[in-house]
């Protein structure tokens, strides 16, 4: 049985993700963050690309608790999705923390090529403590729609 105990994720900017995705028909992104950021913050926008962002929450809103069925229902959803063990995913959440977590927990679930994209959506805040700015999805001008 294979060990994951130090499981290493590659960080991948923003514009390397969409430019990943864009190439590999197969590639999908995984937006973990809660209902009420893709309702009220926006998600990524793949149309451009014939593509849909795959949502699956890695904790649950407002109790901020570990979404216990997450691998499972993600797994569901990339069945569904004809993804494989060997399909490069990338995980993307508000800033890059909860993303990575989600990547680890999808690679100790036997997915092979999980990665996080840095920054995450909105990325850190700036001077006036807004996000969107700096880095991230948002700061970058990649495509979003308002949930």
């Amino acid at each position: 049985m294979q060990s994951f105990e130090n499981v290493h994720i590659e960080d991948v900017p923003v514009e390397e993700a969409w430019a990943r995705l864009s190439k590999d028909e197969s590639a999908v992104l995984i937006d973990v963050r809660t209902r009420a950021e893709w309702t009220f913050v926006g998600l990524p926008d793949l149309s451009g690309i014939g593509k849909r962002v795959l949502t699956v929450e890695w904790q649950t809103y407002p109790e901020s608790d570990v979404n216990a069925g997450f691998a499972e229902r993600l797994t569901q959803a990339l069945d569904a999705a004809s993804a494989t063990k060997d399909t490069e995913l990338l995980f993307i959440c508000r800033s890059g923390a909860r993303s990575r977590m989600a990547a680890e927990a999808m690679t100790r679930a036997g997915y092979r090529q999980c990665r996080n994209v840095a920054d995450g959506f909105e990325g850190p805040l700036d001077a006036d403590r807004h996000r969107g700015q700096v880095a991230g999805w948002k700061a970058a001008g990649l495509a979003w729609v308002q949930g």
